[in-house]
């Protein structure tokens, strides 16, 4: 089997949408990383460094979710602003969960250190559920198939 093949299997086979969905989910965390990074050593504050590293990543997000994952084929203005106030929207949902999600495992007792991070197995459960949320939200809010 030929790599081409195998990438053509993986990323457009029967689980590609969500094969794709996780390759540019992992280059999201880079870009928002990167970004963080970069306004972090030109001297922006880190809280403000932060906050602008999350629009940076909503907008990457939306921009290969639409084109890349869920092939989005809409091109009118109206119709692209729709998807991306739609996207956004998801996005602050899911966010607002992983903030109040968070404490709440930690407090039921999934505070347990893992990796000698303490709470980091709420954090991962909490991130998961924030995953899945997003591709849900995406695939049946978002980018939906117009018949």
């Amino acid at each position: 089997m030929s790599v081409r093949s195998l990438i053509d299997k993986l990323f457009y086979g029967k689980h590609g949408e969500a094969m794709r969905y996780m390759f540019f989910g992992v280059l999201n965390v880079i870009v928002t990383w990167v970004s963080y990074a970069a306004l972090v050593l030109v001297g922006v504050d880190p809280v403000i460094s932060n906050a602008a590293s999350w629009v940076i990543g909503v907008a990457f997000a939306f921009v290969v979710n639409k084109l890349f994952v869920f092939n989005s084929k809409t091109t009118e203005v109206r119709e692209v602003g729709k998807e991306a106030a739609t996207f956004t929207l998801g996005r602050i949902i899911t966010g607002v969960f992983a903030i109040v999600g968070f404490p709440i495992l930690y407090n039921l007792g999934l505070n347990g250190s893992l990796l000698g991070v303490d709470g980091f197995l709420a954090k991962i459960i909490v991130s998961a559920v924030e995953i899945i949320l997003n591709y849900f939200f995406s695939k049946y809010l978002v980018f939906q198939k117009k018949e």
